[in-house]
């Protein structure tokens, strides 16, 4: 079943609590081709919050507390820079076509140039990014010593997954988009391999 959205693009469910940051918001969102999901790396909803409040501040258009509480921060109809440097989806997918495999091997660890070659590619040859994707956080904290790749982060609570599941499926449904276009943030970018990895949307 579809969402109600307000040309605002502000969504009006009995399960989400409309709570919009202006400030993470970046242009206009024509088109959305994929959902990616992400952890906050803070331990509440209200750190985050903060965060978004300060200038140039990055965000995401949904998040999810510890309670399963969702909350909106973005309008859906703006794009919010929650992607970062995008992988290459046919290296990992083993899809390249000949030519274009030279080009990414050879640009895998270089990540900006890697990233301005995927995003000239038509969707689906890329993952979704910031110019055509949803944004959901999920509050959680990387835990652990050292650098911030060799931490860990929490685990998903059960009451954070079922809102996630009701909110990728409403999600979706809006948007008519495949649950195979649903990722989470180290799939699609350069991130810590353990952000969202206890996340379960289906």
């Amino acid at each position: 079943m579809s969402l109600y959205i307000t040309k605002a693009g502000q969504v009006y469910a009995d399960r989400i609590k409309v709570k919009i940051f202006p400030g993470i918001e970046r242009g206009e969102l024509n088109q959305v081709n994929g959902i990616v999901v992400h952890q906050t790396n803070s331990p509440t909803a209200s750190a985050t919050f903060n965060s978004y409040a300060n200038t140039g501040a990055n965000g995401a258009h949904f998040l999810i507390d510890k309670d399963g509480t969702i909350y909106q921060t973005a309008s859906v109809y703006k794009r919010a820079n929650h992607v970062g440097k995008l992988k290459s989806r046919c290296l990992a997918e083993h899809s390249c076509r000949p030519t274009d495999l030279q080009i990414v091997q050879r640009l895998k660890d270089k990540p900006t140039p890697l990233h301005r070659h995927e995003q000239k590619k038509p969707y689906p040859e890329r993952y979704p990014s910031n110019v055509d994707s949803i944004g959901i956080e999920i509050v959680g904290m990387a835990q652990g010593q050292g650098s911030d790749e060799k931490k860990v982060y929490e685990s998903v609570t059960d009451a954070q997954n079922n809102s996630l599941r009701w909110l990728v499926r409403q999600l979706a449904d809006t948007w008519n988009i495949s649950l195979q276009e649903v990722f989470t943030h180290p799939t699609v970018s350069r991130k810590n391999l353990t952000e969202a990895s206890t996340a379960k949307w289906h």
